[in-house]
């Protein structure tokens, strides 16, 4: 659900890094970080999207209900059924032969009924002013909740101007305590989701977003060979009728059924007795059948993974 939330208190920390895969951690760059202190406006734009509707929220900047510091504060959302976005820009990056880490909190003081706060990357040029719910992005990522049905922690990958949300079935916090959600996206493809930060899912890009083609696809050019079999299954030609096999009756006298007492055959005829399913019979002859396989190959192609070099804008959306 895209922006509307009710009053929640939303002590954001937002980290952005890159590792490299041959040093350790210590040499890790960091490439945006917000804790939101003092100056933290200069840093970030506020959107006018809705604002022309009277849908648009503003934002707070407090430590919140609960807090073991006043001074780490956050932006709290601070208008019930709003929507909201706000951006900042960062430091063109490449993430190739890089792990890229995003990774930011939340917290929800209050009991949500319907709403979203997202972390999305933008890429290329964005007029932070108008930024909103339909702006392209690259990532997404965050949870949503929708009633007792819907508490989903999405994570939507863009490649060539298509969104592909990850196929497995995420599960979001929420309870009012603060939460860091961590996306981890490593040059090998593999991936890990951390939830205050205990992996909660991981993987491979190849498998888990529908984002690379099908290993194999039918080959265009392929076509039928003129002696090609459609027939699944075919008479098999050693099996033999079985001798007497046509002379064998459907139905056979009953041998336990008796005249009756009162049978006149001057009235009534000679008596015969009535006529039973033969057991023996089982209709008429056909020769079994065996399996035919049909085959033919199909040629397909794996494509490789898009690796991105970005100048993006790091937004949060609620």
């Amino acid at each position: 659900m895209e922006g509307q939330a009710a009053k929640q208190a939303l002590l954001l920390f937002f980290l952005l890094f890159l590792h490299s895969l041959l040093f350790d951690c210590a040499l890790s760059e960091i490439f945006f970080e917000e804790r939101f202190e003092d100056g933290w406006k200069s840093r970030w734009v506020l959107s006018d999207w809705k604002r022309s509707e009277g849908k648009a929220g503003t934002f707070k900047h407090t430590a919140g209900k609960w807090s073991g510091d006043p001074d780490d504060k956050g932006i709290q959302t601070y208008n019930d059924a709003k929507h909201y976005a706000i951006s900042a820009k960062i430091p063109e990056f490449s993430n190739k032969n890089r792990t890229l880490v995003v990774q930011y909190s939340i917290k929800l003081e209050q009991d949500i009924e319907c709403g979203g706060g997202y972390i999305k990357l933008l890429s290329g040029y964005v007029n932070q002013k108008k930024f909103g719910g339909d702006t392209p992005y690259s990532v997404m990522f965050g949870p949503d909740i929708c009633g007792s049905q819907t508490k989903k922690l999405h994570l939507i990958l863009s490649y060539h101007g298509q969104n592909y949300p990850i196929k497995k079935d995420l599960q979001c916090e929420t309870d009012k305590l603060t939460h860091f959600y961590t996306f981890i996206l490593r040059p090998d493809a593999s991936y890990s989701i951390l939830v205050d930060n205990r992996e909660r899912e991981s993987g491979s890009m190849y498998t888990d977003w529908e984002i690379l083609p099908p290993r194999k696809i039918k080959d265009v050019k392929a076509k039928r060979p003129a002696d090609w079999d459609d027939r699944e299954y075919i008479d098999d030609p050693n099996d033999v009728k079985p001798e007497g096999y046509d002379s064998i009756p459907a139905e056979i006298p009953d041998r336990k059924a008796k005249e009756p007492d009162d049978w006149d055959e001057e009235l009534d005829g000679i008596w015969k007795p009535p006529k039973i399913p033969n057991p023996a019979y089982k209709g008429p002859w056909k020769r079994k059948r065996k399996s035919r396989t049909p085959t033919i190959r199909e040629n397909g192609k794996l494509h490789g993974l898009i690796t991105l070099s970005l100048r993006m804008i790091r937004t949060f959306m609620c």
